[in-house]
């Protein structure tokens, strides 16, 4: 006897769709694109052959990562930013999402905003999101972190451009004294340093994390030599350091800041990035 398919209970039906529209709509802040997004995971859906549904053990699960795919796509669309202008808050998520956390979640790139509100948020499993945010799983773990300490960063008292100025000063002049002990204290414990050499110098490649490990990657990488200087200039438009050898710029080092404390460093190294701060035009190193 061939076997029956009895469906599925409307209960499951309407739970399913509401879970999969507030995936879309954490993902994306807004809930007419939301909409769209399910329309579109269920078109793929039905567009399955029977055969290869029905080998498909866990249909929300399923769902879920073509709907956490499309968002992800649609994020990284140029201009979507402004989808999200009038719209009005998701009835059930008004009360749990704040504007405030919408926009510090479209402050993420595309795949740290993926990767922390489908593990974070939907608890959808690693191997899972990884495949969707196109990572392997130990990268895409470091996206989710990343992206956490964003946010966490976004939660401390931000501070004022004068601020942020005081603070980057303070870390070039530990930087040119060498003081490791001064450094560390301006740096939040959890800070973290990226490194950008893009394959073409001896750059470190995974992130450096705690106050005490950054403090000393980055003496090691500002140690004193000759020809070398370093000097407080914008970076971004806040005050970030510039690190000139032989009157160029070998490396350019932007600083995340909150609570009078550095959160971020990104340290610039790839040659190709530096151009336009070696140009003639551009008077960065004296």
């Amino acid at each position: 006897m061939e076997p029956t398919d009895d469906g599925v209970p409307i209960a499951e039906l309407l739970d399913e769709r509401r879970h999969l529209l507030d995936v879309a709509y954490w993902m994306l802040g807004a809930s007419s694109e939301a909409e769209g997004v399910i329309d579109e995971t269920y078109r793929r859906w039905y567009g399955l052959s029977d055969p290869v549904r029905a080998q498909i053990a866990a249909p929300r699960s399923w769902l879920a990562k073509v709907a956490g795919g499309i968002c992800l796509a649609r994020l990284a669309l140029p201009g979507r930013g402004e989808a999200r202008a009038g719209e009005e808050p998701y009835n059930t998520l008004e009360e749990e999402i704040s504007e405030v956390l919408l926009s510090a979640l479209d402050s993420l790139s595309p795949a740290d905003r993926a990767a922390l509100v489908l593990n974070d948020v939907f608890g959808v499993a690693p191997g899972a999101v990884a495949g969707i945010v196109g990572q392997p799983e130990p990268e895409y773990t470091e996206l989710a972190d990343r992206a956490r300490r964003s946010l966490r960063a976004r939660r401390w008292r931000p501070t004022t451009p004068q601020q942020h100025d005081a603070v980057a000063r303070a870390v070039r002049q530990a930087c040119v004294t060498e003081d490791a002990v001064l450094l560390a204290s301006l740096l939040a414990p959890d800070a973290t340093a990226f490194y950008d050499g893009g394959g073409k110098v001896r750059a470190l490649v995974k992130p450096v994390h705690g106050n005490k490990q950054v403090a000393r990657s980055l003496l090691t990488l500002l140690a004193r030599r000759q020809r070398t200087t370093l000097h407080t200039r914008s970076v971004n438009g806040r005050t970030g350091l510039v690190v000139c050898y032989d009157h160029q710029v070998a490396a350019v080092i932007g600083l995340d800041t909150a609570a009078h404390h550095v959160m971020q460093v990104w340290v610039i190294l790839n040659p190709d990035k530096l151009r336009t701060w070696n140009q003639p035009s551009a008077t960065c190193c004296p």
